[in-house]
């Protein structure tokens, strides 16, 4: 037996691999399945270049065994082995690998392709176990060697007996602690979860002895027995031929995948080829999860290089707007880190998201164009997030999702795009018109809305999030977004016009003592003709509304705001000639109908009421009189 020490820099190489570089401690099974798959690719690789080496690739296997009494687990694989001074090179040195090194001389062939590179993924096992053993038996020779180390202090390396070709790792397994349970480790449950969550698609199989239950003949009883199973699916479905891939497959794949009840409202699967290449399946959910508007929501596509997960969720990879796509990317053209938990900046990830993200935008405009109803109920569920999309980052993403999104519309109460509303507008229209309010029915019966909308179509905006979406947008195809609550707005005739500007300054006296009766609550008041049948309506000068003033009001914070108001009499209505006529009489009764006209505006408004007894008990006396 030969005793080595490790190098003074590979023990504190090694001492961070097992407390530093690796935060999930399952990791370390993904990695040594990783190093038994390239064993095996080399041998097959050197098999086709080398007529002396013969192998069956139907013989090419990964085996997993289980001993709980002795707590050991072991990996096996028929892959090309080591020799004695290829086990000292490789696993007495941190970060040599030999998969690097065999890439690099093969690095002319485009079929290779090894997943370890940094030769330090084998000594991750020392984080779940306090020995490891290594017998292998290279190709090259018939000596076979054993390599056995408990971590820092160094390993030694000793003969073995071993015929096959191929190497067996056994880990003795760490007794439980606080921390962790490591005897978790040496259940069948646990290791078939970790497999099928890291190493699926791995392409050999991965074997492992099961137990199983059958009936016994001629009795009602069971028994149950050992058999050994492939536990991973190998070939991963979005590397089959899409032509041969049914609906089924693709929908019990994402439910199955993402733990969804419902099938996905649309599948995308695509190959990109050029400066980067990758494979993408990805999914459009029909229904929005329970936390998707949560802080607790996780974005990301599940990141995979050559069958491996790389990562559950690269939030990289989408744009928050974009954030309801599930799915899976495959791809060799990224750099990950040492320990391949997470990626490194690189431009070829900025690329697949690039494309990532103009697929997904052109196959909901698709759906929206040609399958109406889905796009709606996609809409509906996931609409708002691409409201915000247009806020956030001060607009910079707006023109890319611009055609998306949807505003419900008095025309037919229905949502519809805003290049629909472009299209509808008559020749000499410039503007789009909105408002805003807390549902269908209350922006409807807005005062503002009901003369508007007789002879124009008006957006209503109901998510608290949409004033901000429009107001960032600001005009879509040279028409500008137009709320018909602000004071400036106002459709009514040249005539109309004249006949207010009259009455104002007739009742200039009137209005300027409503003005001082409230206060700082409006900014002014004023006779209007833009009202139908409304008597009043509170309109808002500058970029704030009432409907942002509540929604920020709402947040919990310290911030508040109060939107510039101005209350608006409609002229025609014969509540101007009793304010008129009261005014002349009895300034007590003016003014308890001025305060009751500017709380019913802020009702009609949605706007609280700081006093709701005053208002009850001026109420109360006007109708007992």
């Amino acid at each position: 037996m030969k005793k080595r020490e490790f190098k003074t820099e590979s023990k504190r190489v090694l001492d961070l691999m097992i407390n530093s570089i690796y935060t999930n401690k399952e990791i370390f099974l993904r990695e040594l399945i990783s190093n038994a798959s390239d064993a095996i690719d080399k041998l097959y690789y050197l098999s086709l270049t080398d007529k002396k080496i013969k192998v069956d690739r139907k013989e090419f296997k990964i085996r997993i065994d289980i001993d709980e009494d002795k707590r050991t687990l072991t990996i096996t694989d028929n892959g090309c082995g080591m020799t004695e001074e290829e086990l000292e090179n490789n696993l007495g040195t941190i970060a040599e690998s030999g998969s690097l090194h065999f890439k690099e001389e093969n690095k002319d062939q485009n079929d290779v392709n090894v997943i370890g590179q940094f030769g330090v993924g084998f000594y991750s096992a020392f984080m779940v176990s306090d020995k490891v053993t290594v017998e292998s038996k290279s190709y090259l020779e018939e000596k076979a060697t054993i390599w056995e180390s408990s971590g820092v202090e160094g390993y030694t390396l000793s003969s073995s007996t071993k015929k096959d070709v191929g190497t067996i790792i056994t880990l003795h397994i760490k007794e439980d602690t606080e921390d962790y349970k490591y005897s978790d480790l040496l259940t069948e449950y646990k290791i078939r979860s970790i497999v099928k969550k890291y190493s699926d698609y791995i392409s050999y199989p991965i074997v492992m002895e099961v137990s199983n239950s059958r009936k016994k003949e001629d009795s009602d009883e069971y028994e149950t027995y050992k058999e050994v199973v492939t536990i991973n699916s190998m070939v991963p479905l979005w590397k089959k031929d899409k032509k041969k891939i049914k609906a089924e497959e693709y929908n019990n794949f994402y439910m199955d995948k993402f733990y969804d009840y419902e099938q996905p409202l649309k599948v995308m699967h695509f190959n990109m080829e050029g400066n980067v290449n990758f494979t993408a399946l990805l999914y459009i959910p029909s229904h929005a999860p329970y936390d998707y508007y949560s802080k607790e929501y996780e974005k990301g596509l599940q990141l995979y290089t050559n069958g491996v997960l790389i990562m559950d969720k690269c939030s990289d990879l989408l744009p928050d707007y974009f954030s309801f796509v599930r799915g899976v990317i495959d791809t060799e053209d990224i750099p990950l880190n040492i320990s391949r938990e997470t990626l490194q900046e690189d431009k070829n990830l900025k690329l697949i998201a690039k494309n990532i993200e103009s697929h997904i935008k052109k196959e909901l405009l698709e759906l929206l164009n040609k399958d109406r109803e889905s796009y709606e109920k996609f809409y509906k569920a996931f609409g708002m997030g691409l409201k915000f999309g247009i806020y956030n980052d001060y607009g910079m993403n707006k023109d890319k999702i611009k055609d998306l999104i949807m505003f419900y519309s008095s025309k037919e109460e229905k949502l519809v795009t805003l290049k629909e509303y472009v299209e509808r507008m008559k020749k000499d229209e410039e503007n789009i018109y909105y408002a805003s309010g807390e549902s269908l029915a209350k922006v409807s019966m807005l005062p503002q809305v009901e003369k508007i909308k007789d002879n124009h179509e008006v957006l209503y905006l109901v998510d608290y999030v949409d004033e901000f979406a429009v107001m960032t947008l600001h005009e879509y195809e040279g028409k500008h977004f137009v709320n018909v609550s602000n004071e400036n707005t106002d459709l009514s005739t040249k005539e109309e016009k004249e006949q207010v500007n009259k009455e104002n300054t007739d009742n200039k006296d009137m209005l300027s003592k409503m003005k001082e009766i409230l206060k700082e609550e409006v900014s002014s008041v004023k006779f209007t003709s833009k009202l139908k049948n409304h008597p009043v309506c509170l309109t808002t000068e500058g970029e704030i509304s009432t409907s942002m003033e509540k929604v920020i009001n709402a947040m919990p914070s310290d911030e508040k705001i109060k939107a510039n108001t101005v209350l608006e009499i409609n002229v025609n209505h014969k509540i101007s000639n009793k304010l008129k006529e009261i005014y002349k009489k009895d300034m007590e009764e003016f003014t308890k109908y001025t305060k009751i006209i500017y709380f019913e505006a802020r009702l009609i408004e949605g706007l609280p009421i700081d006093n709701p007894t005053e208002i009850s008990n001026l109420m109360c006396d006007i109708m007992a009189k």
